[in-house]
Parts: structure tokens; sequence; C-alpha cells
């Protein structure tokens, strides 16, 4: 390999690079990637500190290893990205672009590195003629050591993504029979790191299949060669012997590591937004709408009523009425369950007369549908739907992690975007960055969500259950918006022995009133589906008024306090000026001293809700509070055992 040695001082931060070792820094100068050229690896430090150790990584493509008999290295490019861009449809109106890249040729192919202050990212870029095979990929992890305490899910099917976290010790994770999917967490000498992916077009999802000598080994699902009906769904029954067949000249797959010194800060970060490719050039996303959903299926169609037209009508006027934008239209609609047909509505239900009817009272409709009805038939489902009055596409039973489910999630987008039509993928894997270029795609499932209290796939496990809500805003909600479902109102505390019963007439959750209330406010979702009915909301309209404002696109957002074992805390600023908070607890109950530093300064009015005790029997109780308070002022709150508290600040005066 040539020697060359290059240095440069690039927006403040001083980047090396020599016969070894390419590195870059982020603006801050905290965070550093480095790849080494013989053999191929990657490295990450924080502060100076390792936290991943050098990390094998390689391409196989048409049988041979890019990096085959030694990496030549032909030139290092180095550049810097900048700016502040609006992001409507997020977490954060305006999100910062601000890094540091380099990208190391070596002819064919090349590896590009960039670090942000929210932390580092590689990825692997072809410049080869017409098409190629990707035969496999390495993007192993090496871990500081076998006792670094690791977070994460696992699974036994590639995207299918709803399970419980686990939080073990490296060497204590059972590969046998399952992998780990993204995103994944690890601590190591006080610093955190979250391992995610952007801008998976084309490809599969990134998942660990082993862990030997320290080191994390990728998997990846192969091509779909054979697949058929199962269900809702499209199953893979054989996989190609190879990832993809794909363009010879593009951009893989960001491999991105969140870096922050508490984990409470992976809420903040931008890293998987802002390496996913940018809207089209032109493109008109204007008419975009997100909102809450008055929703039929968890709620049994409002605890086992007729599902019929007038049925409808009575949940698009309880939209109406209490300012809801949306009412979807679930497999409820359809003469069969799991025969569906979207051409074929139940004859119950007169989708014509609903749409005019919703329009009337200023609700959109969306439509439910299963992935083998769309699959293949992505312009003519999105086109028809559009022209009958349907505003968007709930897709499920995804539950692929494959190159070509990610083909299918970027065309339905555009699709759907060309016809001015929103998407939410359910049954999917978690979120990769599409819901940047396509602000249509409104949210994603891949989490184990409030589907999973319903009494029919309850297994009794409380602690589980209360560490998978606490867990998901370390985890996958870093990855982007997720589809939870919060909201229920027939609450049972720990210990009230709350069990599966065979129905879902009455269906309630574990956990407190006030958890509910703060998961509306703590779970990103553009797109929030309230899952309990009108019937129940509307036996305590206090609670539901309090949900039913809550934005669900954001100004800012502030993690507080918490771990993943313990409790999430964090502050989310409305783009009219008002900040709420919410905090939700595992298991056990949980004391936190509420710092409102985020206010800034001035006086402001507070409307808390909390816990109205620990015992098991008063879960659907809560106390609500009004009162003063200056910025900076510290509110101690109990939450009581799978409890939660939600508050709303509105400004009085600036001083």
């Amino acid at each position: 390999m040539r020697k060359i040695v290059y240095a440069a001082l690039i927006a403040g931060t001083f980047v090396a690079v020599s016969a070894e070792t390419i590195g870059v820094c982020s603006p801050d100068g905290r965070n550093e990637i480095r790849i080494c050229a013989a053999p191929l690896e990657y490295e990450i430090l924080r502060d100076g500190m390792v936290v991943a150790g050098r990390s094998k990584i390689g391409m196989t493509v048409g049988g041979r290893a890019l990096a085959e008999g030694g990496a030549s290295l032909e030139s290092v490019v180095r550049s810097a990205r900048s700016g502040i861009v609006a992001a409507p449809v997020y977490k954060k109106d305006r999100v910062d672009l601000a890094a540091n890249e380099v990208f190391a040729d070596f002819g064919a192919w090349g590896v590009r590195l960039v670090a942000r202050n929210d932390g580092v990212a590689y990825r692997f870029e072809t410049k080869m003629t017409g098409r190629i095979k990707v035969d496999g990929e390495d993007a192993h992890l090496c871990l500081p050591s076998d006792d670094v305490k690791c977070f994460g899910y696992q699974t036994r099917m590639f995207g299918c993504e709803e399970s419980v976290p686990f939080v073990k010790k490296a060497r204590d994770i059972d590969f046998n029979r399952q992998m780990v999917y993204m995103p994944f967490a690890y601590e190591t000498g006080g610093k955190h790191v979250l391992v995610l992916e952007s801008d998976v077009r084309d490809y599969p999802v990134w998942n660990f299949g082993s862990f030997s000598n320290g080191v994390l080994r990728s998997k990846f699902a192969g091509e779909a060669k054979r697949t058929e009906k199962r269900g809702a769904g499209l199953s893979v029954v054989e996989h190609a012997p190879y990832l993809v067949e794909t363009a010879g000249e593009r951009t893989f797959p960001w491999r991105a590591f969140v870096l922050a010194d508490a984990p409470v800060k992976f809420c903040e970060s931008d890293i998987v937004w802002a390496l996913a490719p940018a809207q089209d050039k032109g493109a008109d996303f204007s008419w975009v709408k997100p909102g809450k959903v008055a929703w039929d299926w968890w709620n049994g169609f409002d605890n086992g009523r007729k599902c019929d037209t007038e049925g409808y009508e009575r949940f698009i006027d309880f939209a109406a009425k209490n300012g809801l934008e949306y009412v979807v239209l679930d497999w409820y609609g359809y003469e069969a369950r799991f025969g569906f047909d979207i051409w074929k509505p139940c004859p119950a239900v007169d989708v014509d007369r609903l749409v005019k009817y919703a329009k009337a009272r200023g609700v959109d409709l969306w439509h439910w549908m299963a992935f083998h009805q769309v699959y293949g038939d992505e312009e003519r489902v999105a086109s028809h739907f559009a022209k009958v009055g349907i505003k968007g596409f709930k897709v499920d039973f995804l539950d692929r992690g494959d190159a070509d489910v990610a083909r299918f999630m970027e065309k339905f987008a555009d699709a759907c975007a060309r016809n001015r039509m929103h998407v939410e993928y359910h049954g999917a894997y978690r979120p990769t960055g599409l819901h940047r270029r396509y602000p249509n795609v409104l949210n994603y499932e891949g989490i184990h969500g409030q589907e999973w209290m319903l009494p029919n796939l309850y297994r009794g496990d409380e602690k589980g259950t209360m560490a998978s809500d606490v867990a998901a805003c370390y985890l996958r909600m870093s990855a982007g918006p997720m589809d939870y479902t919060p909201g229920a109102m027939l609450n049972y505390g720990i210990g009230s022995g709350y069990r599966a019963n065979g129905r879902r007439k009455a269906p309630g959750t574990l956990g407190t009133r006030c958890r509910q209330m703060a998961q509306v406010v703590l779970y990103e979702a553009p797109l929030q589906m309230l899952c309990d009915s009108p019937t129940n909301y509307g036996k305590d309209m206090e609670c539901f008024s309090f949900m039913a404002k809550v934005p669900t696109v954001w100004k800012s957002v502030v993690g507080l306090a918490g771990t993943p074992e313990t409790m999430f805390v964090a502050a989310r600023e409305t783009r009219r000026g008002e900040w709420y908070v919410g905090g939700i607890a595992t298991v056990e109950a949980r004391d936190c001293v509420l710092d409102t530093f985020f206010l800034g300064e001035g006086r402001w009015a507070c409307e808390l809700f909390r816990d109205a005790g620990d015992d098991a029997g008063n879960a659907r109780r809560y106390v609500r509070e009004t009162r003063k308070i200056e910025a900076g002022n510290k509110i101690p709150v109990h939450m009581a055992p799978g409890g939660g508290f939600v508050a709303r600040f509105c400004r009085q005066s600036k001083k």
C-alpha cells in the first residue's frame, strides 16, 4: 500500500491520516472514528477513550472480498457538512447537520466516515459498472470487554421486531436460535454507546448473529428467493445465498453509533434522520398532516359493539368533537379477517359514505391493509384510494428484514407521496431514515407495543412489560417514531392479578393511568394512535382531554433523568412555546425531582397529573394539581410501581 500522510484542520477539528489509520473527529472534538486499511477495521473513541475496539468490516461482491489481497488506498477526500435544516414532521423543528467527513477511496470502492457531535458512522460506497451481487457484509463490533453491560432486543425471524428487551453482560447474551437486532446499547467506562443504522435502501437490515472473543458478528437476511402468502403477509420460505443484486454504483447503509455521557441523552440524537437522504429537489410535502387517531381495533370496536357504518360514524363524531385528526378503518372493514381483499370491503361498512361523513366534520380516514394486498400493486393501490378520499394507509404484517421489503417500503412511500397519501408501516422493522426523504411516512411499529397487553396476548410478565416500556425510550425510540398506541383507560396495578382471559371486550393495561398519559407525551409518533374507545374515554374526559391536546410533532426534546433499567423522564417543547414533561417507571416505585431548568426563564403555570398511591387498586386513580412556578424550580414527583406522571407548562411572564 502506498504511503500517504495528511494533516488538516477542518472546522476546528484536527484530522490525522497515515498509511495505517484514517480518522475524523466531530466538530466539538469529543467523538472520533478511525479506519485501518490493513486489515480493514474501524475504531471509535469518545473523549479519547476507546469505546469500540478495532472491528472488522468488509463486503464481498461477486465472490470476492473488496479488500482481498490488501486494500490499496488511492486518495483521501476531506469535507464538512454544515447548516440547520427545517424538519416539519419530526421531534424537533430544526436539525443541525454539522459534521466532519473523510472518504477513503480504494478505487472501485471506498469507505466514508462521518463524525457528528451526537455520534459517528461509516458506510461503504461502490463505483462499479452494471449490476453487482453483494454476497455478504462484515459489520462486526468489538466490545471493550466481555463484561460490558448491554441492552438490546432479540428475535428468531428477520424483521420481526416486537420483543421485550434484555439487560445482560455481553458474554451472557444467548444467540441460540436468536439474533440481536438494532438499536443495541452498551455502557463502558462511564460512556454510553447506541448502535443503529440509517439510509437502508435496497438492502437488508443489520443484526448481530453471534458473539465470541469480544466480538459481535453481523448477520443479514439473504435476498428473498421464494415467498408465499401466510395469513396477511408474504413470508420468505427460501433466501438466496447473497444479500442483494443491486446497482454497482451506489452508497450502502450507514453503520451509526450514538455517543453520550448518559443514556437519557440518546433521545436527543438526530443521527438517523440527519444521515438519511433529504427530500428530492422540488418535492412538495406541505400537505402532510401529522395528528392523532381514534382507533377501533385495540378496543374491540368500542368494547364489542357491532362493526358497521353507523359504528364508524360514532368514532368519527368522537374524533371531530375532541379535535382528533383521523379515524382508521381497521380490519373490521373486511369480509374475512385473514382473507382480506381491499377491493371487497365488508358490506356493512359503506366506505364512500364514511369518507363524505368524515370530511364534513373535519376528520380524515386511514385504511388498514395487509402487506400481501399492496405488494406489487403499489401504484394502483395508492391512486385508487386517493380518488376514494382515503388519506393514508396502515400497512401491516411486513415482518421481514430483507432487501426486497426495503425496496417495497421506499416504492410505496413514493407512490403515496405522488398521490398525496400518508403511510404507516405496521408490523415492520425499526425506522432507518426513510421518513426524512418521505415525510408522508408518519410512523412505524417495530416495538413491543400496547397490543401485547390485550388479554389474548398478555403472558403475565409484569416486570418484563414495565421494563420494556421504559427501555423503548432509550433503544427503539432512538431510531425514530414508534406506533406503541398508548392511552388506555382500564388500568391495573402491579400485583393486581391482571392476566390473560381469552377475551378482548374490555381490554386493559398494566400500570397506572398517569403512565398511559405520560406515554402520549414521551413516545415519538407523528401519527399517534389512541388505543381506547369513545365509551371509555367519555367516562373520564379530564384525562382524555389532556391527551387529545398533546402535539405529535415538536420543537425540541430534552432527556432529563433515568436509565434503561429504572425510569425515563424527558421534556418536549411545543412549536407554540409550551412544554410537556413525562415520566414512566419500571415495576418498582420511583422518586424523581423534576428540575425545570429547560424552561429557561420566567414564570409558568404548571398542570401536573401524578399517581394517587402505590396500592395496586389505585392504578386508575390520579391527582391533578395546578401551580405557578419559576423556571428552574424543582418539583418532587413520586411514581407508583408501573407508574408515571405528566405535566404541561404554559408561560405566564418572561421575568
